[in-house]
């Protein structure tokens, strides 16, 4: 039951605020809207208030806002043009489209803020809790215990700032100055380059001491503009990040085996809600950033597909034909549907255990 309610608390959420953002777009720019549905299929519940029909449908796995005017081929009597959203300049017609994917963005922002100022923002000590023999650190005289107060004259106050000192001086020698008890020593430390995956498992150059965390953390609490700004961060990286992912998926990096569908995410989504609703609402964060930024993809059906309509229209000073709207829509359809296929094979064969001929999930490359 746990899996249950929490998948459908997260999808209905993040379709709510995507269709949301399309909605009040439209509606600040008087364009009609005719239906506000969460969820595909027939009508199963719903109010109708100024001309609005909001509504629940029968298959809950996705939602969508009908405007008046949306198909271009659409007969809009001349006194509803003004509300029509086909006869609205492309400008405005490129803000409510794109008013979906970024108002799942502002949400990440918005839950990973609300979380941190309430929360406050766990933050790793850069005490060291293992030292690997033989390797540059142990041969300095480094020790577990040790905490690591700056690099190269720079101040540290995390393990991330650890890592990212040591990265950004390459191979160089790096200056330490460590806490040990009561005293205050300097040590100097040249890295090993070694090669070493990265989160997309690309082998990569990378110095590295031999030393790992202790686990110590410490909680800083926030006031509003620290979390304002801290959240923007992490809401940034967390953009980075899934489109490196996007376009190391394109690139073959990743294989097609990472892909999942409505089960994997029903699945992921039961295991945070079990560990508490902070780690559902982390989770949910990111999958509005996923959710953001695969519907600004240049794909036919997809918000980022009417884009790029909307972008060649501006060039070529001319719409497209509706039978050429037609042909996108259905190669659009044509690979959605395909990537649907290739995604709950992957949900099939990660539950009854099968290997994947696409490759490994990366999970399993991990020792």
């Amino acid at each position: 039951m746990t899996t249950v309610w929490s998948f459908l608390f997260v999808l209905s959420l993040l379709i709510l605020v995507h269709e949301a953002g399309h909605f009040f777009v439209a509606r600040f720019f008087g364009i009609r809207v005719l239906k506000f549905s969460l969820g595909f299929g027939p009508r199963v519940w719903g109010i109708v208030r100024n001309g609005t029909d909001y509504c629940l449908s029968a298959f809950p796995l996705g939602g969508f806002v009908k405007m008046l005017g949306e198909n271009p081929d659409e007969p809009v009597a001349a006194h509803e043009e003004r509300e029509s959203f086909s006869h609205r300049p492309v400008w405005q017609r490129a803000l409510v489209v794109v008013a979906g994917p970024v108002s799942n963005l502002i949400f990440a922002w918005f839950v990973i803020f609300v979380i941190l100022l309430t929360h406050g923002n766990p933050r790793l000590l850069p005490t060291i809790g293992h030292v690997n023999p033989e390797s540059p650190a142990a041969k300095a005289g480094l020790m577990p215990e040790d905490t690591v107060i700056s690099i190269n004259d720079r101040h540290i106050d995390s393990w991330d700032e650890v890592a990212a000192g040591i990265r950004a001086f390459g191979g160089k020698a790096v200056k330490l100055e460590i806490k040990r008890g009561d005293e205050v020593i300097q040590l100097t430390v040249t890295p090993d380059l070694q090669k070493v995956k990265n989160l997309f498992g690309e082998e990569v150059m990378t110095p590295i001491l031999g030393i790992s965390a202790s686990g110590a953390l410490e909680i800083d609490r926030l006031n509003p503009i620290g979390a304002f700004a801290i959240s923007a961060k992490r809401t940034w990286e967390m953009i980075s990040l899934t489109v490196q992912g996007f376009v190391k998926l394109f690139q073959g990096v990743v294989p097609l085996s990472t892909l999942g569908g409505p089960v994997m995410i029903a699945q992921m989504a039961g295991e945070q809600a079990q560990h508490g609703l902070l780690n559902l609402f982390f989770f949910m964060a990111m999958l509005s950033v996923n959710l953001g930024v695969l519907n600004l993809l240049p794909i036919p059906v997809l918000d980022g597909g009417h884009l790029a309509f909307y972008a060649v229209e501006v060039v070529r000073r001319k719409a497209f034909t509706q039978q050429q709207m037609i042909l996108a829509q259905r190669v659009g359809m044509a690979f959605l549907g395909a990537l649907m296929l290739l995604v709950f094979y992957n949900d099939i064969l990660r539950i009854i255990g099968l290997p994947n001929p696409f490759g490994p999930h990366p999970l399993e490359r991990l020792p």
